[in-house]
């Protein structure tokens, strides 16, 4: 058995994931410019969200997702600091959130990281 919390963020990486593929709009409005290929990326992103999310709740998969999440939440920093200078169209609320969610951001690496 794993910690409820290893659970709870093996089930978010899931839900994002799928999401990144069930709504991949709300996703490619954060694409920043300078990436090529955004509809793969936002395809490949929540694939390894998903599979990153089931390896976390086996014993074989733990280490391995922990470290790769981890680097994905890294890799998503500049996602991130690029929506606080050009927020989407859709975005109406205060920009303190986004700034919320970019510190967000080395909550999630650190969660991740406990899992190793």
């Amino acid at each position: 058995m794993f910690p409820w919390h290893q659970y709870l963020l093996g089930l978010i990486l899931v839900i994002a994931g799928f999401f990144h593929i069930q709504k991949p709009k709300i996703f490619l409005s954060i694409m920043p410019d300078y990436l090529p290929a955004h509809k793969l990326l936002v395809l490949v992103s929540g694939i390894a969200e998903m599979v990153l999310g089931f390896m976390l709740l086996t014993q074989q998969g733990q280490n391995s997702a922990a470290w790769l999440t981890a680097a994905m939440f890294l890799v998503y920093l500049p996602i991130h600091w690029t929506m606080l200078q050009k927020p989407p169209l859709w975005f109406k609320w205060h920009k303190g959130l986004l700034w919320l969610r970019l510190i967000l951001q080395f909550g999630l690496i650190s969660w991740a990281l406990q899992y190793i």
